[in-house]
């Protein structure tokens, strides 16, 4: 059977017993850094699997069949990405898409997610939320990309790299209008940094920072509550 793992996004204390037990039980483990992953199995005393290999983007199609090969020989193989879920803007979408279409078994070990947690740490609406990625890069796509969600009322979550926070931040204000919103940083870690508030006080927070670690961005939905109406100078 494939094991899909979550792992700690960064506390290693976040790893459950059930994933431990997977990943001890693993004859083989699909993960995307072999590194990452050998610290986290170094930490728990699990020893090394028979084999460990990366699946990442740029070879998932080579390593799905080699998961594949493994599975149909009846080896336990256990899926993991550097943190949180394969799959969830990490490698693992198409091994688990090849098990699903080939009525392999397969299981999902629950486990930490930086969604879930920036989303609370942003003390928004949980109500309903859309998860979207990474934005793309361009200035012009970057607006387009949050236009589109202008008229939503759901709970917008990204992930960002932190040497592009800023322009993504003025990218949303322009596009969205000045809502509430929340830059969350290093969840979990001993660094962890949420810094909450209008889009245009974030933007300004920002613009020109140096940021370092992992950024998820929390933006509030189309609901007057959440938002900043421009004011009208008589």
């Amino acid at each position: 059977m494939l094991h899909v793992v979550a792992t700690p996004i960064g506390n290693l204390g976040d790893l459950s017993p059930r994933a431990m037990e997977a990943l001890k039980a693993a004859a083989a483990i699909a993960c995307e850094d072999t590194r990452r992953t050998w610290q986290l199995l170094s930490h728990f005393g699990i020893p090394r699997p028979q084999e460990m290999f990366s699946y990442r983007q740029g070879n998932e199609e080579r390593v799905t069949e080699k998961v594949l090969a493994l599975l149909a020989e009846g080896r336990e193989v256990a899926l993991c990405s550097d943190g949180g879920y394969p799959a969830v803007s990490d490698p693992g979408y198409r091994l688990i898409r090849a098990c699903a279409q080939a009525n392999v078994p397969y299981d999902v070990i629950p486990g930490a997610s930086a969604v879930e947690v920036a989303l609370l740490m942003s003390g928004l609406s949980t109500s309903s939320f859309t998860f979207r990625g990474f934005p793309p890069r361009g200035p012009g796509a970057l607006r387009n990309w949050f236009a589109e969600d202008r008229d939503k009322e759901h709970t917008l979550i990204c992930y960002e790299s932190p040497f592009r926070i800023g322009a993504t931040l003025a990218a949303a204000l322009d596009a969205l209008g000045d809502r509430e919103a929340a830059v969350c940083i290093e969840l979990t870690k001993m660094h962890e940094r949420v810094s909450r508030g209008y889009l245009s006080d974030l933007v300004k927070e920002y613009e020109g920072a140096k940021v370092k670690g992992e950024v998820a961005l929390v933006i509030a939905g189309n609901n007057p509550k959440f938002r900043r109406e421009p004011q009208v100078l008589v």
